[in-house]
């Protein structure tokens, strides 16, 4: 029966031509668009976990309360030991201490006058001992100019403030800014690098200098204003990181004392936990706004097809068919128009969305006046599950749109079908 039923859709055009087309259309425009949303969160993601948040987060439950002024005057002091403990107590984490500290950076002219100033964002992180911050934010890959600091008071700035700022590489900067005990506090810094990130929240000004410089700027031995912990696997995952969370502030984490270690995970950070379940919820709207359209549209085909099939219907009535078993023929003709279009618009939709997974889309003129931490060219990301997101409404819509016209069939009486067969 399927095959005969095969047979008969694709040998008549008119049954699959308008209806193959549709379904094709729309199945490589949502692939496409599901691969881009995803590839947009990756990016998001791992842009504010490296520079902001990490999969996890410890702060005193001060600096928790003034998170986004990042109050490092708040920050974990003599911490040292206690974060022995955290690494022994969940090795599935790699941790990292951090300063972020704004500032201004004051640039002399040959007297050693002050010739430029401008306003920088300040991230204090371990350059020299370790590589795994070099990964974590990207910076073998946004170095644009010169070499990576190799000692102390070195420094790397964004490309865009050392243009602006009219710098050489080698030419001395001084970084002017508090302590954590409010005092003035300055420190002399020679530019060696350039970096530039594609994403422009942080190439307006970034200043990226050695985490033991910043101790010593800010008068903050051996502390650090936020330690970031990432997964071992490089993978953000909700369910682990919620539970990682409560086990450690269940264990290390004091609610009467305010300079207490306090564990954050992502979501509960720079309203990352309402974004992320805006997206996804704008993922399910697309979905079922893209099924209702496109079963509205081939409703009106199978209406057009119904008409010229009158006669056919009425042939079958003839000879014993009831209409409740042309209603399921009409219905399963449209699944296989259904898959096969699914199928070819899955397979031209993974083709696209691999051009722009290697090729990049440039977003950048949507970032120009942008805070959020996303790239300037954002990569296309295709699952299996935005496969099968695309092909189960691909298939749904032709469905809904075949038993909405099919219905027409039950409203049409078998002696006015025998008419237009005479006719």
């Amino acid at each position: 029966m399927l095959k005969f039923l095969i047979k008969g859709v694709f040998r008549d055009r008119h049954r699959y031509f308008f209806p193959l087309l549709i379904v094709s259309s729309g199945v490589l425009i949502m692939v496409f668009m599901l691969a881009l949303i995803n590839g947009y969160m990756d990016s998001f993601i791992r842009q504010n976990s490296g520079f902001e948040t990490g999969h996890l987060k410890v702060v005193t439950r001060a600096y928790s309360e003034l998170i986004s002024q990042k109050p490092y005057d708040l920050g974990l002091l003599d911490i040292q030991s206690d974060l022995q403990r955290w690494k022994q107590a969940y090795p599935q984490l790699d941790w990292v201490e951090r300063i972020h500290f704004g500032a201004l950076l004051d640039v002399p002219d040959s007297q050693g006058q002050t010739r430029e100033q401008g306003d920088v964002i300040g991230y204090g992180v371990d350059l020299l001992s370790s590589a795994k911050e070099r990964q974590l934010m990207g910076l073998d890959k946004a170095l644009a100019v010169g070499k990576f600091p190799a000692q102390a008071s070195e420094i790397l700035l964004s490309d865009k403030a050392f243009r602006r700022l009219r710098l050489n590489l080698g030419d001395p900067v001084t970084l002017i800014g508090s302590d954590v005990y409010g005092s003035l506090a300055f420190m002399r810094f020679t530019v060696v690098g350039t970096i530039k990130f594609g994403v422009e929240a942080l190439d307006r000004g970034a200043v990226i200098a050695d985490l033991a410089d910043i101790r010593s700027m800010l008068d903050m031995e051996g502390g650090a204003g936020e330690i970031l912990a990432f997964f071992k696997t490089g993978k953000y995952d909700p369910t682990a990181v919620k539970r990682v969370r409560d086990g450690f502030n269940r264990q290390f984490s004091d609610p009467e004392e305010e300079f207490s270690p306090l564990m954050l995970a992502m979501s509960d950070q720079n309203n990352m936990g309402y974004l992320m379940g805006m997206m996804r919820y704008l993922l399910g709207i697309f979905s079922l706004v893209f099924i209702c359209i496109m079963g509205i549209v081939l409703w009106n085909s199978g209406l057009m097809n119904g008409i010229r099939r009158y006669g056919e219907f009425g042939v079958r009535l003839a000879v014993g068919e009831s209409k409740r078993h042309i209603f399921w023929t009409l219905v399963l003709e449209a699944m296989v128009v259904g898959v096969a279009g699914s199928c070819i618009g899955i397979i031209l939709g993974v083709l696209i969305s691999w051009y722009f997974n290697i090729k990049g889309l440039d977003v950048s003129v949507f970032n120009r006046n942008s805070t959020l931490m996303t790239e300037d060219v954002v990569y296309t990301y295709v699952s299996l599950r935005t496969t099968l997101a695309g092909f189960i409404p691909g298939v749904l819509s032709t469905v809904l749109g075949a038993m909405l016209s099919g219905i027409a069939v039950f409203k049409r009486q078998t002696s006015q079908l025998f008419k237009e067969l005479e006719a």
